[in-house]
């Protein structure tokens, strides 16, 4: 069962674990329709995909009101970042995707989960700016690519959540280069040791 598992030392009640167990099967019986994740992920779901979005909840600030999660794809880390502000009651989260299946598994995973989370489908780049306390984007786009992005929908004074790989200076070197300032906290990740979970504060360009 799910209480038996590790979820980034997180304390849940018996209500979101259940919760995170239907995402779990909501997520397995749609990929066999879609691709809304690697077909080779999907033996190890729960750490490849839930703990590994569970973990950005610990690192976002306290008394964030709106989480915008860029570029949603199959859920990770939005629907699993929503599932824990339904516990919480707030923050209030938008996932932002353009693809049009995506957006009806994310639709139907609200709607079944009961959660409270707004599905935009469009693109990150036209969609309203969120102006969100807290920005996560997974799998979207080198930082350097990314960051106009995040700034889009960011709040002043807003963080943003970004897991990245084992590219990550590497990632945050080309950010810099390219004109990008920020005070940054790598967090190592609970799921691979190469990965760090880029806390970002101070988002400027210029």
């Amino acid at each position: 069962m799910t209480t038996t598992r590790d979820l980034a030392g997180l304390d849940l009640s018996p209500v979101t674990l259940e919760r995170l167990d239907a995402l779990d099967s909501l997520v397995r019986r749609w990929t066999e329709k879609i691709n809304l994740i690697s077909p080779a992920t999907v033996p190890d779901l729960w750490t490849r995909h839930i703990l590994d979005s569970a973990q950005l909840w610990p690192l976002s600030p306290v008394g964030a009101k709106a989480w915008a999660d860029l570029g949603a794809g199959g859920g990770f880390p939005g629907l699993v970042i929503a599932i824990l502000a339904t516990e919480a009651g707030s923050p209030k989260v938008t996932l932002i995707e353009s693809d049009g299946r995506k957006c009806a598994f994310l639709r139907t995973a609200v709607r079944e989960l009961g959660l409270s989370a707004l599905i935009l489908d469009q693109r990150v780049e036209t969609a309203p700016p969120q102006a969100a306390d807290v920005v996560s984007a997974r799998a979207l786009a080198p930082l350097a690519t990314l960051l106009p992005f995040v700034a889009r929908h960011l709040a002043p004074g807003g963080t943003a959540l970004l897991p990245k790989g084992r590219d990550h200076a590497a990632e945050l070197d080309a950010a810099r280069t390219a004109g990008w300032r920020f005070e940054v906290e790598a967090v190592p990740s609970r799921t691979d040791p190469a990965a760090r979970i880029l806390r970002l504060t101070g988002l400027a360009h210029g």
